[in-house]
């Protein structure tokens, strides 16, 4: 696959360089060295043994082409890792490595390793986005434009509360991940730390796990947790909400800045969103991307909610399947925030297009109060029908609702020019548009 071309264009470039083959192997051996650590400040290793192997391993040049390579015949990435660690150590300490541990006891843990510093970028983005929306919709708490419902023009709201809604998903999403736990892996062959046997060690394995997981910095697990895949399936849940909710501010913000509507536009910048062939077009590209990653992110989901069920005491093919949309999905979402972030910051807003469009019914957004108006004197059958004509009427002949409603043959007399003025002007018929940003900034600021 040509990934440079046709994948990396949506991931976080950081990230990338962050997150590959190399930083795979030094994951790995963080956790062997650790285990090693844990195991003689227990007694269960000769003293000095972890120290000589750090030193050994750290200045050991893992060969990755042939780690991938006897992957094919393993099934994973931690077996031949193991035995090129072994093969790099004396033969005195050889049987020290990795002991007590299985594959999967690698593979999960060094995941963990290479997501967590992932997760912190994530929420760093996810503030960034935060502080870009607060701003925005307090300046258009008064920006009246129309809301719409199933793609078409419906009723009066503010630019604020769309913002406010933009933000809030986007920090629903940055507070689900921050609860979402990183848990060490350690149980050995079956789960059930095999092979740690001896007098009084009942417990040894769990307690190598649990301060496997303070060393590394990981969450403990209540027990190993190689057929429970509860920890991937609350981080890849998380990580797709934040998508849906990044994909959900692109979608809005493609839409409004439509050429018909014009509502917003994305951040200027040489070159962004130009045409091969259309020298006018201004394409909402950070939009495209934020989307293209999202659909993405929201594939590889479904992949690890299909391997949540996994056989007996190891996934036969389940587990496999976790590991790239895992990593992917990450990487995915960390480049479509870093596109969002630049997105609200430096949105362009055009309350005139938002007054323009506002009119293109002739008014006849404001049929609904106009009708509750007539209701009372003419009952609401006919006020509705009123409404509607006098609406098609200002449509027609380009005259302001109010005006058309006045010049109504059942509407003559019956209202003051003052009280049709009123109720066919878009900013006094915002419902809860104001209270609805005030609150959202105190709870955007609740923590």
């Amino acid at each position: 696959m040509p990934a440079l071309l046709l994948q990396h264009p949506f991931m976080s470039a950081s990230a990338l360089a962050e997150c590959n083959g190399q930083a795979m192997v030094a994951a790995m051996l963080a956790f062997e060295l650790a285990l090693a650590e844990v195991q003689e400040a227990r007694g269960a290793l000769p003293e000095g043994a972890s120290g000589q192997m750090r030193r050994l391993l750290e200045a050991h040049e893992f060969d990755l082409e042939a780690i991938a390579a006897g992957i094919a015949s393993g099934g994973n990435a931690a077996i031949p890792f193991v035995k090129q660690g072994r093969a790099a150590l004396p033969a005195e300490l050889k049987r020290y490595f990795h002991q007590g541990a299985t594959s999967q006891d690698v593979v999960d843990s060094a995941l963990m390793l290479l997501l967590k510093p992932r997760l912190a970028a994530l929420d760093a983005l996810l503030q960034r986005c935060r502080a870009a929306a607060l701003p925005l919709m307090e300046a258009h708490g008064e920006t009246v434009m129309v809301g719409r419902t199933l793609m078409q023009q419906a009723l009066p709201i503010t630019f604020g509360v769309k913002v406010a809604h933009w933000a809030i998903g986007l920090e629903q999403a940055r507070r689900r991940l921050a609860g979402v736990e990183l848990p060490v892996q350690f149980g050995g062959a079956v789960g059930v730390h095999s092979g740690l046997e001896g007098p009084g060690w009942d417990n040894l394995g769990l307690d190598f796990m649990d301060a496997l997981a303070e060393r590394l910095g990981l969450d403990a697990p209540v027990l190993p947790w190689h057929t429970d895949r509860q920890p991937i399936h609350a981080l890849g849940t998380a990580l797709d909400a934040a998508a849906g909710a990044a994909e959900k501010l692109a979608l809005d913000v493609a839409l409004l800045t439509q050429t018909e509507v014009g509502e917003v536009a994305e951040p200027s910048a040489p070159g962004m969103g130009e045409s091969s062939s259309m020298p006018h077009k201004r394409n909402p590209v950070r939009c495209a991307l934020i989307r293209g990653a999202a659909r993405q992110v929201h594939g590889h989901t479904t992949v690890l909610l299909n391997a949540a069920a996994q056989p007996l005491e190891r996934g036969l093919g389940e587990w496999h399947a976790e590991w790239a949309p895992l990593i992917d999905g990450a990487l995915l979402l960390e480049g479509a925030l870093e596109q969002a972030a630049v997105l609200l910051e430096g949105l362009e807003v055009h309350p005139e297009a938002m007054k323009r469009n506002l009119a293109v019914t002739g008014g006849g957004i404001m049929a609904e109060p106009v009708a509750k108006l007539l209701a009372p004197t003419l009952g609401p059958d006919a006020a509705k029908r009123i409404s509607a004509e006098a609406a098609e009427t200002a449509r027609l002949q380009g005259v302001p609702y109010a005006e058309a409603l006045a010049a109504h043959g059942e509407v003559q007399g019956r209202l003051t020019d003052a009280a049709l003025a009123r109720a066919t002007d878009p900013s006094l018929y915002i419902g809860s548009s104001r209270a609805q940003v005030a609150r959202a900034a105190d709870w955007l600021k609740s923590i």
